[in-house]
């Protein structure tokens, strides 16, 4: 449908790319769109007012493409040299490059590339392919449209999900840590599985996330914060001041019918989590939404069908590449008692750091996939087959 449907309905305003949301992978495309084909009149709508601090992405290093990390690269707050992770029978420093970027950071840059054309408080009411109309009236005309707003709920995947709350605190004495602990499952366990995510932020600054795996969406935010608080205590760590709370409902793909999930978002072409483009073991999305980003600065025509058509053909190649990964969730919420679901993970680690690279940079060969599988699993035999075979069976996408 055309848009404005009526000219009388309120103003409208002309541009060539018009992005709904200002989260993460809107934020990089307008950035690499501002870099690469600066001719290109870019808005922005964005509902929230203000810096983004509700979020904080990291990556590897090996996550994405050189010129990928090398793009994003000035806009990360923090870069470390390794990480650590933990479980009740082994603890491992591994050395590869970590990057952390905030979204005010990211809302920053955003807001520096696009001036003006960042227009924020604008709530979407309607949008198309060629435009998108704001409960306030006003129109906004354009050939290409992307939605970046976010996950939205759907029944064509069966998901678990990844649910974490995060306080920013500085506190009353240096933390001690000299790189992230990105697993700490050394805690009591709840939920499917559960670990502490800390992010040494400077000497007295620390994200203290409690993140856990869990088969509902439903977040307690004040159990979450207590037990935040409760571990700091244990840690010896006296907190001075939360200088800002995250949480996040991320999902975790099992199976489904990817085509059907496709079919729902309709003609306007969709990115980051929307569009199907996040990690699928850990939900995170900051290398895909390189990705896509690179893509969409690359097309030949910006326009919505030729754009949403490249996108399909991607997230159905990535979907079709993740079948594996699939399998170990499944594993994951369905093999293993709650209590023993960390062996899965503290497994995992102890296999060499190259291989772990590739899978979080969703590049496992033949032969990782093998090594992963190999020998004994660490959850009972009957129960690892059904979770290979993944009943019930998944639908296959479908262009």
């Amino acid at each position: 449908m055309p848009w404005p449907a009526n000219p009388e309905d309120g103003p409208s305003r002309r541009c060539d790319v018009l992005l709904l949301g200002g989260g993460l992978a809107n934020g990089l495309l307008a950035l690499e769109l501002r870099r690469s084909r600066p001719a290109l009149n870019v808005v922005m709508l964005e509902r929230r007012r203000g810096p983004d601090r509700l979020h904080t992405w990291c990556m590897f290093r090996p996550d994405a493409a050189k010129d990928g990390w090398s793009a994003i690269e000035p806009y990360f707050e923090r870069i470390w040299s390794g990480y650590t992770v933990a479980f009740p029978e082994y603890r491992r420093r591994l050395g590869t490059e970590y990057g952390c970027l905030t979204g005010a950071a990211l809302y920053g840059a955003t807001a520096a590339a696009l001036g003006a054309n960042l227009v924020e408080g604008a709530e979407v009411l309607e949008a198309g392919p060629d435009g998108a109309r704001l409960a306030d009236g006003r129109s906004f005309l354009a050939p290409l449209v992307i939605d970046g707003r976010g996950w939205r709920h759907s029944t064509a995947l069966r998901c678990g999900w990844q649910k974490f709350v995060g306080l920013e605190c500085r506190l009353e004495q240096p933390h001690g840590l000299d790189l992230p602990m990105v697993m700490d499952a050394e805690v009591e366990q709840a939920d499917c599985f559960r670990f502490l995510y800390l992010l040494p932020l400077g000497p007295d600054r620390l994200l203290i996330e409690d993140t856990r795996y869990s088969a509902e969406p439903e977040l307690d935010l004040r159990g979450f914060t207590v037990s935040i608080r409760r571990h700091a205590g244990v840690r010896g760590w006296r907190i001075a001041e939360v200088l800002r709370r995250e949480e996040g409902v991320l999902p975790v793909v099992l199976g489904g019918d990817f085509g059907a999930f496709l079919a729902e978002q309709g003609s306007v072409p969709a990115v980051g989590a929307r569009g199907g483009f996040f990690h699928p073991t850990s939900g995170y999305s900051l290398a895909r939404a390189i990705d896509t980003a690179a893509l969409i600065a690359t097309a030949p025509r910006p326009a919505s069908r030729d754009v949403a058509t490249a996108l399909r053909q991607r997230a159905i190649a990535d979907w079709r590449g993740d079948g594996f990964y699939r399998v170990l969730n499944r594993m994951l919420f369905q093999a293993a008692a709650p209590a023993e679901r960390y062996r899965i993970l503290q497994r995992f680690y102890r296999l060499p750091q190259p291989l772990i690279e590739r899978f979080y940079g969703g590049r496992l060969t033949l032969a990782d996939k093998a090594r992963i599988l190999l020998g004994r699993p660490p959850v009972p035999i009957l129960a690892a087959l059904r979770a290979v075979r993944g009943l019930p069976q998944e639908a296959s996408a479908h262009a």
